[in-house]
């Protein structure tokens, strides 16, 4: 998720934290697996390290376009990372229940699901998720979790292990880097 999934600009005086991008699709096994290490990134740096999800919708999960454009939706209404993790944690029942399950989530955490609706319907949000997929194709990406850190492509769909301990071993050069 774009702009409305970053944290706020810092001031001209501090540099701009380092960027991990999180290429992820939310029908994605192995992105659900990945939820437990994006939470404790998140809660390691908070707004020390700009964590921006990418949307890499793939073919065989039928639901995984829709989902991403609900996500950014979901985002624009100020819930962008609580929706995307409740879809993360759900993404069998989403195999099944697709849309359904999509609106479901969006007024289980107060948005509002008939907005969501409409953003499903009018597809406002097809260009970002276009945009982040041709992107993530330019660079490489052919499956889900990818992270860029840092100029560093890893890839987490083959598997999780070590990643977060990699992308926190970079996250705290970048960092560091900027004293």
């Amino acid at each position: 998720m774009n702009d409305a999934m970053t944290s706020d600009a810092p001031s001209p005086a501090v540099p701009a934290p380092p960027v991990l991008d999180v290429w992820c699709e939310l029908q994605c096994p192995d992105c659900h697996a990945a939820l437990d290490d994006l939470r404790a990134l998140r809660e390691r740096y908070g707004d020390r390290l700009d964590i921006r999800l990418r949307h890499f919708p793939l073919e065989k999960h039928k639901h995984a376009y829709v989902a991403a454009q609900a996500a950014e939706e979901a985002a624009e209404q100020g819930q962008g990372w609580p929706y995307v993790e409740t879809v993360l944690a759900r993404t069998e029942e989403l195999g099944k229940g697709g849309e359904k399950l999509l609106l479901k989530v969006a007024g289980e955490l107060g948005l509002d699901a008939e907005e969501m609706d409409t953003a499903l319907i009018d597809g406002r949000h097809l260009l970002i998720v276009d945009a982040d997929q041709a992107e993530g194709k330019a660079i490489g990406v052919t499956g889900t979790p990818t992270y860029v850190i840092g100029g560093e492509r890893l890839d987490g769909g083959k598997s999780q292990e070590g990643l977060r301990a990699r992308i926190e071993e970079i996250a705290d050069r970048l960092l560091a880097g900027q004293g």
